[in-house]
């Protein structure tokens, strides 16, 4: 199987300086390394092509080797093939390795992965419908660029602990017994910053505000999260960053309601309109439709338009949902003398048998009254 390009593998341009190199290389091994991966069967694989790749761009004289002859060039200078490289990896090797993953083991700096941040996107329904890619800022303490998150000046490093020797722990003897407890002067780090860096004061991670592109996909609702892999803090002591968690609230709207894929609008009609029938326009999210009321329409009827909801199929299977038209009723008002004496004209010429519910009911009081007594 052909070998991939080296910058390609480290996702840095081809005229990338040493510390973008570094910097690249560390946040893809500690991605990587088999020891955190244990369950992932390419994790391996792909740690060792990272650790390659860096080998290889941090020797001088074999990443000239390699922009001029691609990888035949490296025939000749141990192809990369280990860990035994120039001292440039080397240092890196020990960095990465000596101080990060040390700190699981006992000795070594701890790290410690970045927390998880929540970001509240409020949509309008049509965005959470259709989709959107809004941008946001979050503010959040992001690796120094400076230090690479070690937080000692550049061109030095921290060095072991002077009182626990570099394990992070030190050993408190009470009579007959011995007891470990952390480190009180480096706080378990395993390591002292003696020379900070000048722009993060030795934290290793400084304040920011990114912005950032939020692909959200059509059908979301409120409630749903969008996870974003590594935009959360950064880790402490170049440890990996937390994810953001963009959680949707869609914001309420003045004609439609949703329950899950349905939407529901009320749609006033008159009267007229209820007892003779009629054709409305009615909206939807694709524009107007007609809609035909037929005669005699009590409200509170529920009119179905089919596949006029919401399709979620990208967000939870399945396809679109309907769109339910509840009618209601509307009682005239600011009726004229003229209005008022047709409408009792027309009470006086109605029977029960046009008004069966009314009936129904009167009857059934009735009969609970005499029950009564």
């Amino acid at each position: 199987m052909a070998k991939r390009d080296y910058y390609e593998v480290l996702g840095v341009a081809k005229n990338a300086s040493e510390q973008e190199i570094k910097k690249a290389y560390r946040r893809l091994a500690m991605k990587y390394h088999p020891d955190r991966n244990s369950e992932d069967p390419d994790a391996e694989d792909k740690f060792k092509e990272a650790s390659e790749a860096a080998e290889v761009l941090m020797d001088a004289q074999k990443r000239a080797a390699y922009d001029q002859f691609g990888h035949a060039g490296l025939e000749g200078h141990g192809g990369g093939g280990g860990f035994g490289g120039g001292g440039s990896f080397s240092s890196i090797f020990e960095d990465v390795f000596g101080d990060i993953f040390a700190g699981g083991r006992g000795g070594g700096q701890r790290v410690h992965r970045g927390s998880d941040l929540k970001y509240v996107l409020d949509l309008d329904l049509e965005e959470a419908v259709r989709g959107t890619n809004p941008k946001i800022k979050i503010p959040t303490l992001v690796e120094c660029n400076e230090c690479l998150g070690s937080g000692a000046k550049k061109g030095s490093s921290p060095i072991d602990c002077v009182q626990c020797g570099g394990m992070g722990q030190v050993t408190a003897r009470q009579g007959f017994f011995s007891i470990q407890q952390t480190c009180p002067r480096c706080r378990g780090n395993g390591k002292m910053i003696t020379d900070p860096c000048h722009k993060c004061h030795g934290q290793g991670r400084v304040q920011e505000q990114k912005t950032l592109s939020v692909k959200v996909p059509p059908g979301v609702d409120t409630g749903d999260r969008i996870r974003l892999a590594g935009q959360g803090e950064a880790g402490a002591n170049g440890g990996p960053a937390g994810d953001l968690y963009v959680q949707v609230n869609v914001r309420d709207h003045p004609i439609f309601t949703r329950e899950a894929e349905h939407l529901y609008c009320e749609v006033p009609i008159s009267f007229v309109d209820a007892a003779l029938g009629g054709e409305l326009e009615v909206p939807t999210l694709d524009g107007r439709v007609n809609l035909k009321i037929p005669e005699e329409t009590q409200t509170g009827k529920l009119f179905r338009l089919r596949g006029k909801g919401v399709n979620v199929s990208q967000v939870r299977g399945g396809g679109t949902g309907d769109l339910y038209c509840r009618v209601v009723v509307e009682t005239p008002v600011n009726l004229t003398k003229k209005q008022k004496e047709l409408l009792r004209e027309f009470d006086g010429q109605s029977s029960d048998k046009q008004s069966p519910r009314r009936s129904n009911w009167f009857e059934g009081v009735k009969n609970f009254i005499d029950s009564l007594t």
